[in-house]
Protein backbone atom coordinates (compact mmCIF):
# COMPACT_ATOMS: atom_id res chain seq x y z
CA UNK A 1 0.00 0.00 0.00
CA UNK A 2 1.07 3.55 -0.65
CA UNK A 3 1.61 5.60 2.53
CA UNK A 4 1.41 9.39 2.48
CA UNK A 5 2.09 11.81 5.32
CA UNK A 6 0.10 15.04 5.55
CA UNK A 7 2.26 16.83 8.08
CA UNK A 8 0.29 20.10 8.05
CA UNK A 9 -2.70 18.37 9.60
CA UNK A 10 -0.91 15.51 11.36
CA UNK A 11 -2.58 12.79 9.27
CA UNK A 12 -1.22 9.64 7.66
CA UNK A 13 -3.17 8.01 4.85
CA UNK A 14 -2.74 4.59 3.24
CA UNK A 15 -4.06 4.01 -0.27
CA UNK A 16 -4.22 1.11 -2.70
CA UNK A 17 -6.17 0.09 -5.79
CA UNK A 18 -7.37 -3.52 -5.91
CA UNK A 19 -7.28 -5.56 -9.11
CA UNK A 20 -11.06 -5.07 -9.44
CA UNK A 21 -10.60 -1.27 -9.55
CA UNK A 22 -11.71 -0.46 -5.99
CA UNK A 23 -9.79 2.35 -4.30
CA UNK A 24 -9.16 1.77 -0.59
CA UNK A 25 -8.17 4.60 1.78
CA UNK A 26 -7.28 3.98 5.42
CA UNK A 27 -6.53 6.69 8.01
CA UNK A 28 -5.04 4.83 11.01
CA UNK A 29 -5.95 6.20 14.45
CA UNK A 30 -3.87 4.21 16.98
CA UNK A 31 -5.31 4.05 20.47
CA UNK A 32 -8.88 4.98 19.50
CA UNK A 33 -11.61 2.51 20.40
CA UNK A 34 -14.04 3.54 17.66
CA UNK A 35 -13.56 2.67 14.00
CA UNK A 36 -15.57 3.93 11.04
CA UNK A 37 -16.03 2.46 7.55
CA UNK A 38 -17.66 4.17 4.57
CA UNK A 39 -18.35 2.24 1.37
CA UNK A 40 -19.58 4.55 -1.39
CA UNK A 41 -20.57 4.44 -5.04
CA UNK A 42 -20.29 7.29 -7.49
CA UNK A 43 -24.05 7.16 -8.09
CA UNK A 44 -26.74 9.52 -6.91
CA UNK A 45 -30.07 11.10 -7.70
CA UNK A 46 -28.82 12.88 -10.83
CA UNK A 47 -27.63 9.67 -12.53
CA UNK A 48 -30.83 8.76 -14.36
CA UNK A 49 -29.53 8.38 -17.92
CA UNK A 50 -26.51 6.21 -18.71
CA UNK A 51 -25.02 3.85 -21.25
CA UNK A 52 -24.78 0.15 -20.40
CA UNK A 53 -23.91 -2.69 -22.78
CA UNK A 54 -23.81 -0.21 -25.64
CA UNK A 55 -27.35 1.11 -25.04
CA UNK A 56 -28.53 4.40 -23.56
CA UNK A 57 -30.97 3.77 -20.71
CA UNK A 58 -33.39 6.15 -19.00
CA UNK A 59 -34.41 5.26 -15.45
CA UNK A 60 -37.12 6.84 -13.28
CA UNK A 61 -36.31 9.61 -10.81
CA UNK A 62 -35.56 8.21 -7.36
CA UNK A 63 -33.90 4.90 -8.28
CA UNK A 64 -30.60 5.63 -6.49
CA UNK A 65 -32.45 6.44 -3.25
CA UNK A 66 -34.78 3.45 -3.65
CA UNK A 67 -31.79 1.20 -4.30
CA UNK A 68 -30.14 2.42 -1.10
CA UNK A 69 -33.20 1.39 0.91
CA UNK A 70 -33.40 -2.08 -0.63
CA UNK A 71 -29.69 -2.87 -0.63
CA UNK A 72 -29.83 -3.71 3.09
CA UNK A 73 -32.05 -6.69 2.19
CA UNK A 74 -30.23 -10.03 2.13
CA UNK A 75 -31.35 -13.56 1.40
CA UNK A 76 -31.17 -14.28 5.13
CA UNK A 77 -32.84 -11.12 6.40
CA UNK A 78 -31.57 -7.58 6.80
CA UNK A 79 -27.97 -6.36 7.09
CA UNK A 80 -28.95 -3.53 9.45
CA UNK A 81 -29.98 -6.12 12.02
CA UNK A 82 -26.81 -8.15 11.46
CA UNK A 83 -24.59 -5.13 12.02
CA UNK A 84 -26.55 -3.94 15.05
CA UNK A 85 -26.32 -7.43 16.58
CA UNK A 86 -22.54 -7.13 16.19
CA UNK A 87 -22.45 -3.89 18.18
CA UNK A 88 -22.20 -1.60 15.15
CA UNK A 89 -24.19 1.55 14.37
CA UNK A 90 -24.96 1.34 10.63
CA UNK A 91 -26.78 3.62 8.21
CA UNK A 92 -26.71 4.94 4.64
CA UNK A 93 -27.58 8.02 2.62
CA UNK A 94 -28.13 9.06 -0.98
CA UNK A 95 -27.16 12.50 -2.26
CA UNK A 96 -27.34 14.08 -5.68
CA UNK A 97 -24.13 12.38 -6.85
CA UNK A 98 -23.21 9.71 -4.27
CA UNK A 99 -24.65 6.82 -2.28
CA UNK A 100 -22.82 5.70 0.84
CA UNK A 101 -23.19 2.88 3.36
CA UNK A 102 -21.38 3.05 6.68
CA UNK A 103 -21.02 1.83 10.23
CA UNK A 104 -19.06 2.72 13.32
CA UNK A 105 -18.14 0.22 15.98
CA UNK A 106 -15.89 -0.30 18.98
CA UNK A 107 -15.61 -4.06 18.52
CA UNK A 108 -15.75 -6.77 15.83
CA UNK A 109 -14.61 -4.30 13.18
CA UNK A 110 -13.44 -6.95 10.72
CA UNK A 111 -16.67 -8.94 11.00
CA UNK A 112 -18.71 -5.80 10.47
CA UNK A 113 -16.60 -4.75 7.50
CA UNK A 114 -17.21 -8.13 5.85
CA UNK A 115 -20.97 -7.71 6.38
CA UNK A 116 -20.89 -4.18 4.92
CA UNK A 117 -18.94 -5.16 1.82
CA UNK A 118 -21.01 -8.30 1.30
CA UNK A 119 -24.55 -6.87 1.41
CA UNK A 120 -23.67 -3.82 -0.68
CA UNK A 121 -22.00 -5.87 -3.40
CA UNK A 122 -24.46 -8.80 -3.55
CA UNK A 123 -27.90 -7.63 -4.73
CA UNK A 124 -31.03 -9.30 -3.40
CA UNK A 125 -34.16 -7.61 -4.73
CA UNK A 126 -37.55 -9.29 -4.99
CA UNK A 127 -40.59 -7.78 -6.64
CA UNK A 128 -42.58 -8.36 -3.46
CA UNK A 129 -40.16 -6.29 -1.37
CA UNK A 130 -40.02 -3.60 -4.06
CA UNK A 131 -43.81 -3.32 -4.07
CA UNK A 132 -43.82 -2.96 -0.28
CA UNK A 133 -41.04 -0.36 -0.34
CA UNK A 134 -42.92 1.76 -2.87
CA UNK A 135 -45.53 2.43 -0.21
CA UNK A 136 -42.91 3.30 2.42
CA UNK A 137 -40.90 5.63 0.18
CA UNK A 138 -44.11 7.07 -1.25
CA UNK A 139 -45.06 8.17 2.26
CA UNK A 140 -41.57 9.65 2.71
CA UNK A 141 -41.99 11.59 -0.55
CA UNK A 142 -45.40 12.92 0.52
CA UNK A 143 -43.86 14.10 3.80
CA UNK A 144 -41.15 15.88 1.80
CA UNK A 145 -43.84 17.50 -0.33
CA UNK A 146 -45.15 19.06 2.89
CA UNK A 147 -41.73 20.36 4.01
CA UNK A 148 -41.31 24.00 2.93
CA UNK A 149 -37.50 23.91 3.26
CA UNK A 150 -37.27 20.97 0.86
CA UNK A 151 -39.69 22.50 -1.60
CA UNK A 152 -38.02 25.91 -1.68
CA UNK A 153 -34.55 24.39 -2.18
CA UNK A 154 -35.65 22.36 -5.18
CA UNK A 155 -37.59 25.39 -6.40
CA UNK A 156 -34.32 27.34 -6.38
CA UNK A 157 -32.62 24.59 -8.40
CA UNK A 158 -35.51 24.59 -10.86
CA UNK A 159 -35.02 28.32 -11.24
CA UNK A 160 -31.27 28.03 -11.79
CA UNK A 161 -31.21 25.11 -14.22
CA UNK A 162 -33.11 24.34 -17.40
CA UNK A 163 -31.67 20.88 -18.09
CA UNK A 164 -29.47 19.62 -15.25
CA UNK A 165 -30.96 16.65 -13.34
CA UNK A 166 -29.79 18.13 -10.04
CA UNK A 167 -33.15 19.94 -9.99
CA UNK A 168 -34.94 16.57 -9.64
CA UNK A 169 -35.71 15.51 -6.07
CA UNK A 170 -33.37 12.68 -5.02
CA UNK A 171 -36.32 10.64 -3.71
CA UNK A 172 -38.24 11.05 -6.98
CA UNK A 173 -42.02 11.33 -7.05
CA UNK A 174 -44.78 8.93 -6.12
CA UNK A 175 -45.40 8.48 -9.84
CA UNK A 176 -41.74 7.90 -10.77
CA UNK A 177 -41.01 5.30 -8.07
CA UNK A 178 -44.15 3.39 -9.12
CA UNK A 179 -42.21 2.54 -12.31
CA UNK A 180 -39.35 0.90 -10.38
CA UNK A 181 -39.15 -2.89 -10.48
CA UNK A 182 -36.70 -5.47 -9.16
CA UNK A 183 -35.25 -5.58 -12.67
CA UNK A 184 -34.64 -1.80 -12.52
CA UNK A 185 -32.73 -2.18 -9.26
CA UNK A 186 -30.64 -5.08 -10.55
CA UNK A 187 -29.81 -3.13 -13.71
CA UNK A 188 -28.67 -0.02 -11.79
CA UNK A 189 -26.76 -2.13 -9.26
CA UNK A 190 -24.85 -3.78 -12.11
CA UNK A 191 -24.12 -0.39 -13.68
CA UNK A 192 -23.02 1.52 -10.60
CA UNK A 193 -22.31 -0.87 -7.72
CA UNK A 194 -19.18 -2.13 -9.41
CA UNK A 195 -15.81 -1.96 -7.57
CA UNK A 196 -14.42 0.22 -10.36
CA UNK A 197 -17.08 2.84 -9.54
CA UNK A 198 -16.71 2.62 -5.75
CA UNK A 199 -14.42 3.59 -2.91
CA UNK A 200 -13.84 2.24 0.61
CA UNK A 201 -12.69 4.72 3.27
CA UNK A 202 -11.80 3.65 6.82
CA UNK A 203 -10.62 5.53 9.91
CA UNK A 204 -9.70 3.94 13.22
CA UNK A 205 -7.22 1.71 15.02
CA UNK A 206 -7.08 -0.77 12.15
CA UNK A 207 -4.45 -2.45 9.99
CA UNK A 208 -4.58 -0.90 6.47
CA UNK A 209 -3.22 -4.04 4.82
CA UNK A 210 -5.85 -6.15 6.57
CA UNK A 211 -8.64 -3.79 5.43
CA UNK A 212 -7.53 -4.15 1.81
CA UNK A 213 -7.24 -7.93 2.18
CA UNK A 214 -10.83 -8.18 3.48
CA UNK A 215 -12.09 -6.10 0.56
CA UNK A 216 -10.18 -8.33 -1.84
CA UNK A 217 -11.64 -11.44 -0.19
CA UNK A 218 -15.29 -10.34 -0.13
CA UNK A 219 -15.76 -8.28 -3.30
CA UNK A 220 -15.93 -9.45 -6.93
CA UNK A 221 -12.53 -10.21 -8.41
CA UNK A 222 -13.09 -8.09 -11.52
CA UNK A 223 -14.66 -4.72 -12.17
CA UNK A 224 -15.34 -2.39 -15.07
CA UNK A 225 -14.75 1.35 -15.58
CA UNK A 226 -17.57 3.73 -14.61
CA UNK A 227 -20.43 3.86 -17.10
CA UNK A 228 -20.98 6.91 -19.31
CA UNK A 229 -23.66 9.28 -18.03
CA UNK A 230 -25.78 11.93 -19.71
CA UNK A 231 -26.78 15.01 -17.71
CA UNK A 232 -28.70 16.76 -20.46
CA UNK A 233 -27.90 19.79 -22.57
CA UNK A 234 -25.11 22.07 -21.44
CA UNK A 235 -26.38 24.87 -19.24
CA UNK A 236 -25.95 28.53 -20.09
CA UNK A 237 -24.38 30.97 -17.67
CA UNK A 238 -27.68 32.67 -16.78
CA UNK A 239 -30.34 31.38 -14.41
CA UNK A 240 -33.11 29.54 -16.27
CA UNK A 241 -35.70 31.81 -14.66
CA UNK A 242 -35.42 34.62 -12.11
CA UNK A 243 -38.27 33.56 -9.78
CA UNK A 244 -40.06 30.52 -8.44
CA UNK A 245 -43.00 30.72 -6.04
CA UNK A 246 -45.40 28.44 -4.21
CA UNK A 247 -47.95 28.79 -1.43
CA UNK A 248 -47.81 26.48 1.59
CA UNK A 249 -48.90 26.42 5.23
CA UNK A 250 -46.16 28.70 6.61
CA UNK A 251 -46.52 31.71 8.89
CA UNK A 252 -43.61 33.66 7.37
CA UNK A 253 -42.25 33.50 3.82
CA UNK A 254 -39.34 31.10 3.34
CA UNK A 255 -36.81 31.82 0.60
CA UNK A 256 -33.74 30.50 -1.16
CA UNK A 257 -31.48 32.71 -3.24
CA UNK A 258 -29.39 30.84 -5.80
CA UNK A 259 -26.41 32.13 -7.77
CA UNK A 260 -25.40 30.05 -10.78
CA UNK A 261 -21.65 29.61 -11.21
CA UNK A 262 -19.36 27.94 -13.74
CA UNK A 263 -18.84 24.26 -12.81
CA UNK A 264 -15.26 23.41 -11.82
CA UNK A 265 -13.16 20.81 -13.60
CA UNK A 266 -12.29 17.63 -11.76
CA UNK A 267 -9.07 17.69 -9.75
CA UNK A 268 -7.52 20.51 -7.74
CA UNK A 269 -9.75 23.03 -9.55
CA UNK A 270 -12.74 21.40 -7.84
CA UNK A 271 -11.16 21.76 -4.39
CA UNK A 272 -10.19 25.37 -5.11
CA UNK A 273 -13.75 26.14 -6.20
CA UNK A 274 -15.18 24.68 -2.98
CA UNK A 275 -12.73 26.55 -0.75
CA UNK A 276 -13.16 29.83 -2.62
CA UNK A 277 -16.94 29.41 -2.80
CA UNK A 278 -17.27 28.91 0.93
CA UNK A 279 -15.04 31.91 1.64
CA UNK A 280 -17.04 34.00 -0.86
CA UNK A 281 -20.25 33.11 0.97
CA UNK A 282 -18.69 34.11 4.27
CA UNK A 283 -17.37 37.39 2.85
CA UNK A 284 -20.74 38.34 1.37
CA UNK A 285 -23.27 36.79 3.76
CA UNK A 286 -21.49 35.77 6.97
CA UNK A 287 -22.62 36.89 10.41
CA UNK A 288 -19.63 39.25 10.76
CA UNK A 289 -20.31 41.10 7.49
CA UNK A 290 -21.95 44.53 7.10
CA UNK A 291 -24.65 42.98 4.91
CA UNK A 292 -25.74 40.49 7.56
CA UNK A 293 -25.84 43.24 10.21
CA UNK A 294 -28.04 45.34 7.94
CA UNK A 295 -30.42 42.48 7.11
CA UNK A 296 -30.66 41.34 10.72
CA UNK A 297 -31.17 44.83 12.16
CA UNK A 298 -33.92 45.53 9.64
CA UNK A 299 -35.68 42.29 10.56
CA UNK A 300 -35.19 40.82 7.10
CA UNK A 301 -33.39 37.67 8.32
CA UNK A 302 -33.11 35.82 11.62
CA UNK A 303 -30.78 33.28 13.25
CA UNK A 304 -31.99 30.63 10.83
CA UNK A 305 -30.33 32.37 7.86
CA UNK A 306 -27.88 29.92 6.22
CA UNK A 307 -25.64 29.86 3.15
CA UNK A 308 -23.19 27.67 1.28
CA UNK A 309 -22.04 26.37 -2.10
CA UNK A 310 -22.32 23.07 -3.97
CA UNK A 311 -20.74 21.59 -7.10
CA UNK A 312 -21.78 18.61 -9.22
CA UNK A 313 -20.96 17.40 -12.73
CA UNK A 314 -22.10 20.20 -15.02
CA UNK A 315 -23.50 22.39 -12.22
CA UNK A 316 -22.27 24.66 -9.43
CA UNK A 317 -23.96 27.34 -7.35
CA UNK A 318 -23.85 29.52 -4.25
CA UNK A 319 -27.02 29.84 -2.20
CA UNK A 320 -28.53 31.44 0.88
CA UNK A 321 -31.91 31.26 2.54
CA UNK A 322 -34.17 31.23 5.55
CA UNK A 323 -37.25 33.08 6.77
CA UNK A 324 -37.94 36.67 5.78
CA UNK A 325 -40.93 38.99 5.80
CA UNK A 326 -39.59 40.48 2.53
CA UNK A 327 -37.47 38.07 0.42
CA UNK A 328 -37.35 40.56 -2.47
CA UNK A 329 -35.66 43.10 -0.19
CA UNK A 330 -33.07 40.47 0.81
CA UNK A 331 -32.39 39.73 -2.86
CA UNK A 332 -31.95 43.43 -3.66
CA UNK A 333 -29.63 43.95 -0.68
CA UNK A 334 -27.44 40.96 -1.56
CA UNK A 335 -27.06 42.05 -5.17
CA UNK A 336 -26.31 45.63 -4.05
CA UNK A 337 -23.62 44.40 -1.66
CA UNK A 338 -22.09 42.26 -4.43
CA UNK A 339 -22.00 45.36 -6.63
CA UNK A 340 -20.29 47.32 -3.83
CA UNK A 341 -17.68 44.57 -3.53
CA UNK A 342 -17.22 44.67 -7.29
CA UNK A 343 -16.32 48.37 -7.00
CA UNK A 344 -14.58 48.51 -3.62
CA UNK A 345 -13.44 44.97 -2.88
CA UNK A 346 -13.71 42.91 0.31
CA UNK A 347 -12.31 44.55 3.43
CA UNK A 348 -8.82 43.12 3.92
CA UNK A 349 -9.07 42.72 7.71
CA UNK A 350 -12.43 40.96 7.35
CA UNK A 351 -11.00 38.60 4.72
CA UNK A 352 -8.04 37.66 6.93
CA UNK A 353 -10.36 36.90 9.86
CA UNK A 354 -12.68 34.84 7.70
CA UNK A 355 -9.83 32.88 6.16
CA UNK A 356 -8.36 31.98 9.56
CA UNK A 357 -11.76 30.92 10.86
CA UNK A 358 -12.50 28.83 7.75
CA UNK A 359 -9.16 27.06 8.01
CA UNK A 360 -9.77 26.34 11.68
CA UNK A 361 -13.15 24.79 10.84
CA UNK A 362 -11.54 22.54 8.22
CA UNK A 363 -8.92 21.32 10.67
CA UNK A 364 -11.48 20.74 13.44
CA UNK A 365 -13.43 18.60 10.97
CA UNK A 366 -10.58 16.10 11.12
CA UNK A 367 -11.64 15.23 14.67
CA UNK A 368 -14.60 13.37 13.18
CA UNK A 369 -13.92 9.94 11.65
CA UNK A 370 -17.18 10.27 9.72
CA UNK A 371 -16.13 13.63 8.29
CA UNK A 372 -12.74 12.25 7.24
CA UNK A 373 -14.19 9.21 5.47
CA UNK A 374 -17.11 10.94 3.73
CA UNK A 375 -14.96 13.82 2.51
CA UNK A 376 -12.26 11.41 1.39
CA UNK A 377 -14.84 9.54 -0.71
CA UNK A 378 -16.33 12.71 -2.19
CA UNK A 379 -12.90 14.13 -3.02
CA UNK A 380 -11.86 10.84 -4.63
CA UNK A 381 -14.81 11.00 -7.02
CA UNK A 382 -14.06 14.69 -7.69
CA UNK A 383 -10.45 13.86 -8.51
CA UNK A 384 -8.48 15.49 -5.70
CA UNK A 385 -6.78 14.56 -2.43
CA UNK A 386 -8.94 15.72 0.47
CA UNK A 387 -6.08 16.09 2.95
CA UNK A 388 -4.19 18.41 0.59
CA UNK A 389 -6.55 21.28 1.47
CA UNK A 390 -4.00 23.24 3.60
CA UNK A 391 -1.63 23.84 0.67
CA UNK A 392 -4.47 24.76 -1.69
CA UNK A 393 -6.05 26.99 0.96
CA UNK A 394 -2.77 28.87 1.44
CA UNK A 395 -2.82 29.97 -2.21
CA UNK A 396 -6.33 31.42 -2.09
CA UNK A 397 -6.30 35.22 -2.15
CA UNK A 398 -8.78 37.99 -1.53
CA UNK A 399 -8.77 38.58 -5.28
CA UNK A 400 -9.92 34.97 -5.83
CA UNK A 401 -12.89 35.50 -3.54
CA UNK A 402 -13.75 38.86 -5.11
CA UNK A 403 -13.57 37.32 -8.60
CA UNK A 404 -15.95 34.53 -7.52
CA UNK A 405 -18.50 37.02 -6.17
CA UNK A 406 -18.24 39.28 -9.21
CA UNK A 407 -18.72 36.29 -11.52
CA UNK A 408 -21.56 34.48 -9.76
CA UNK A 409 -23.55 37.04 -7.79
CA UNK A 410 -25.13 39.01 -10.60
CA UNK A 411 -28.76 39.65 -11.43
CA UNK A 412 -28.70 37.47 -14.56
CA UNK A 413 -27.30 34.48 -12.62
CA UNK A 414 -29.73 34.83 -9.71
CA UNK A 415 -32.92 32.96 -8.87
CA UNK A 416 -35.21 33.78 -5.96
CA UNK A 417 -37.43 30.93 -4.77
CA UNK A 418 -40.13 31.75 -2.23
CA UNK A 419 -42.69 29.77 -0.25
CA UNK A 420 -45.43 32.19 0.72
CA UNK A 421 -48.20 31.75 3.32
CA UNK A 422 -51.44 30.45 1.84
CA UNK A 423 -53.84 33.21 0.90
CA UNK A 424 -51.14 35.84 1.20
CA UNK A 425 -51.34 35.86 5.01
CA UNK A 426 -48.32 37.19 6.90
Amino acid sequence: MEEKQYTRVGEKLFHTVLDNGLHVYVDPKPGFQKSYAFFATNYGGMDMRFRLDGRWLDTPAGVAHFLEHKTFDTEDGNALQDLAANGASPNAFTSTALTGYYFESTEKFEENLKILLSFVSIPYYTQESVDKEQGIIGQEIRMGDDEPDTQVFYGMLEGLYAHSPIQVNIAGTVESIAQITADTLNLCHRAFYDPGNMVLCVAGDVDPVRVAAIAEEVLPKAGHPPVERDYGEAEGTQAAKPRWEKEMAVSTPIFQLGFKDTPPKKGEDWLRWELIGNLACEALLGTSTPLYAKLYNEGLVNEGFAYGCEAYPGAAFLCAGGESRDPEAVRAAVLAEAERIRNQGVDDALFQRLKKAAYGNLVRGLNSFENICVNQAMSHFAGFAYLSFPEVFDRITKADVEECLCRAVTEKRTTLAVIRPKGGAQ
